[in-house]
């Protein structure tokens, strides 16, 4: 949990609601070509995976998989996001593989990147002050958007039909998206920070602020005040928001994921789970069912939802 923790610590923001300035920080050119290339296509049954790569906007190549039902569609859309869980072996797009898989049939076209920490060569720095975990921010934010765009040019996807499903780190990716990019209808943020300004408040911060060094981490915070999370999902709506927490977290908790909850725009709905920050299949079954119904789709086979895997909690980290 150290790099999650760190993750949670490094973004607070002092800036009152939105403006055309902090929307700025996320811009990228929505005419690019996406350049995208596909390296190989796996076959179960009618749904097809394809690995697939897009141009970044700020630089190198978005790994991917692309998960297309049989048919013709129109199809709704599901963009994932992974967690950034250091030791586990679904740091990468392979963690909703799975699950997009299962629900392909019910109508649904997924499209899951490999955030910048999963790509090749890429090197974590130490300092958690450090401005490259700023830059991983914002790539992370954009090359989502990008994916985005990818899916809407498909002539098998219904635009109006796009929803955003994301993890730990890319759950907060989730909460920015949502008062960003209003192309989405709906999102799933599962056990991700979502405002650092209830963060701030609490024992973990003060004590990593004092041990950092107060005159160093605020000057940090006052210059990167437009990346907190909750400045954003607070203006979610009209998208739909379900929040998704564990009980067994030391950070994340059920008190802290309600904070969160209440600075989230209506519509919303929350559930905490007796799981650790992987969650577990009673969360994998709510999330299905929040997304056949935001979508109107097809019921999918319970029996197919139930053989996904759960995805491991690697052991906690030494202190």
């Amino acid at each position: 949990m150290k790099r999650v923790f760190l993750t949670v610590l490094l973004f607070a923001a002092t800036m009152s609601g939105q403006d055309a300035e902090m929307l700025r920080h996320f811009d990228y050119d929505k005419n690019a070509p996406l350049d995208i290339k596909e390296a190989g296509v796996e076959k179960r049954g009618d749904v097809t995976i394809h690995d697939v790569s897009y141009a970044s906007p700020k630089g190198g190549r978005v790994p991917a998989y692309l998960v297309v039902p049989g048919g013709q569609g129109p199809f709704a859309a599901v963009l994932w996001g992974h967690w950034y869980m250091p030791g586990s072996e679904f740091l990468n797009r392979k963690e909703f593989l799975e699950e997009a898989v299962a629900l392909a049939p019910s109508g649904v076209v997924s499209l899951m990147i490999d955030g910048p920490i999963a790509r090749a060569g890429h090197v974590e720095p130490e300092d958690p002050l450090d401005e490259a975990h700023i830059g991983d921010r914002v790539q992370t934010v954009v090359d989502m958007r990008r994916g985005a765009d990818l899916l809407l040019q498909r002539k098998d996807v219904d635009p109006k039909r796009l929803v955003y499903v994301g993890h730990s780190y890319n759950a907060s990716t989730g909460g920015f998206l949502a008062g960003i990019d209003k192309r989405f209808k709906a999102f799933v943020l599962m056990a991700g920070n979502l405002s650092d300004e209830v963060d701030m408040k609490s024992k973990e911060y003060q004590d990593f602020r004092k041990q950092v060094g107060a005159e160093k981490v605020d000057a940090f915070m006052a210059k990167y005040a437009w990346l907190d999370q909750g400045k954003y999902v607070a203006h979610a709506a009209p998208a739909s928001v379900f929040l998704q927490y564990a009980r067994q977290e030391e950070f994340l908790t059920p008190q802290r994921a309600k904070e969160y909850y209440a600075i989230v725009s209506e519509p919303k709905q929350m559930k905490i789970y007796d799981a650790p920050h992987s969650l577990n299949a009673a969360a994998r079954r709510d999330r299905i069912a929040f997304l056949v119904k935001e979508l109107g789709l097809k019921e999918p086979d319970p029996a197919v939802i139930a053989r996904v895997p759960e995805i491991p909690q690697p052991p906690a980290e030494k202190k």
